[in-house]
């Protein structure tokens, strides 16, 4: 089997000094799990590389495990194929969307399929946060930051989707998609 390009989605590291994981050990840590072409970007927990499994839950596994004997603490970790991102960014999901300043897209990455309990798009009730879609893999939402923090709209995002939820904006995801 050919090898493919995966994607793994680190949650809650290098915030605010907690679970420090310098990129580049990470990326010493995932070539040593035999993984190659290891590429990350930005600190925030994205890296990209080629393996010949389709087994995404075992690779994910391995990761972990890796991630709590090498660094010490535990770090959810989604990885999706490539091709999921590349899907994503097809099917555009802000097209229409009109940016500001104050503007912030998001795309929440599920672990697994769920149906919300809401009419979609959601517009939450102070007229800040809107979620666009729902899809098997992702939630796509805008956020107007100029009266509402990013955290407040992530805790609707939790509260919805579990805490097995993680989420990147939408330029990172541009750039992960060219990792």
């Amino acid at each position: 089997m050919p090898a493919k390009r995966y994607i793994g989605l680190l949650r809650g590291i290098n915030v605010g000094g907690n679970k420090k994981v310098p990129m580049a050990d990470l990326r010493e840590m995932m070539a040593s799990l035999g993984f190659e072409n290891v590429k990350t970007v930005l600190a925030s927990g994205n890296v990209a590389w080629d393996a010949d499994s389709d087994d995404t839950d075992a690779m994910q596994s391995r990761i972990e495990a890796a991630i709590q004997s090498k660094f010490g603490f535990n770090v959810p970790t989604q990885v999706i194929p490539q091709t999921q991102v590349d899907a994503l960014i097809t099917r555009d999901p802000f097209a229409g969307i009109e940016i500001t300043a104050d503007t912030r897209l998001y795309v929440t990455f599920l672990p697994q399929a769920h149906s919300p309990s809401f009419e979609v798009p959601y517009h939450a009730p102070t007229g800040d946060f809107t979620i666009l879609s729902v899809a098997p893999t992702d939630v796509c939402s805008v956020l107007t930051v100029s009266s509402t923090r990013s955290i407040d709209a992530m805790a609707i995002l939790e509260t919805e989707f579990g805490k097995g939820i993680t989420t990147r904006n939408w330029n990172t995801v541009l750039k992960i998609a060219k990792l």
